[in-house]
């Protein structure tokens, strides 16, 4: 055998060592564990399959949800037409959502703007005949119009839904007292600080009637 023969004989044999001791070792890329997630919402698919996830990320807030909350910080604020303007934007969205029918009203009353106020609050209650708050809100602004009977007739309605519910008296009471029916006022004025010992207002009313 010459000395070239013993090379290749000796590297032949190296070179099936070292594949033999790699294929038993296990130390290769197996089919099903090529990759491992480092974070739960790590996505796994192409960019045309993003729906495979390990789990799916969090939702984003709905434009709609950004909208009230853009109206909050405004009213917050102080600032109406800000907020009108998120309200709108809102409600074309989808016009019947309460939550932003119900800010709009609260814009509206804050602008004097009692018209439009009256059509929101009639527009809650085609919605929801029994929404209390709604009665409540809408006889304010009549009571504004001028409209006293029927700012009345909605007061008690409110009053009917909700009878516990503090503020649906002192409302109530607000118009009376306007009105000059002060022994009816204080009636209400008293039923409201009963269900509310924190409602200081009907407290000083209650005291000035009294004295």
């Amino acid at each position: 055998m010459s000395l070239l023969q013993l090379i290749l004989l000796i590297s032949a044999g190296v070179i099936f060592y070292l594949f033999f001791r790699q294929l038993f070792s296990g130390n290769y890329p197996k089919r099903g564990i090529d990759y491992e997630a480092k974070r739960a919402d790590v996505q796994i698919g192409e960019i045309n399959r993003p729906d495979k996830t390990f789990s799916r990320a969090p939702e984003s807030k709905s434009r709609l949800q950004e909208l009230l909350e853009i109206a909050d910080a405004s009213l917050e604020k102080g600032d109406n037409l800000e907020a009108k303007k998120a309200l709108q934007s809102a409600l074309i969205l989808d016009e019947r959502n309460i939550e932003a029918l119900r800010r709009l009203g609260v814009v509206y009353m804050n602008m004097n703007d009692y018209s439009n106020a009256r059509k929101i609050y009639e527009m809650l209650l085609q919605i929801d005949p029994r929404d209390d708050l709604a009665h409540s809100s809408l006889a304010n602004a009549l009571h504004k119009l001028g409209e006293d009977e029927e700012a009345l007739a909605h007061h008690k309605e409110a009053i009917a839904i909700d009878p516990d519910y503090a503020p649906h008296h002192y409302n109530y009471a607000n118009t009376l007292y306007d009105l000059g029916r002060k022994e009816e006022a204080l009636e209400e004025y008293r039923k409201a600080y009963a269900l509310d010992p924190e409602l200081h207002e009907a407290k000083k009313m209650i005291e000035k009637l009294e004295a």
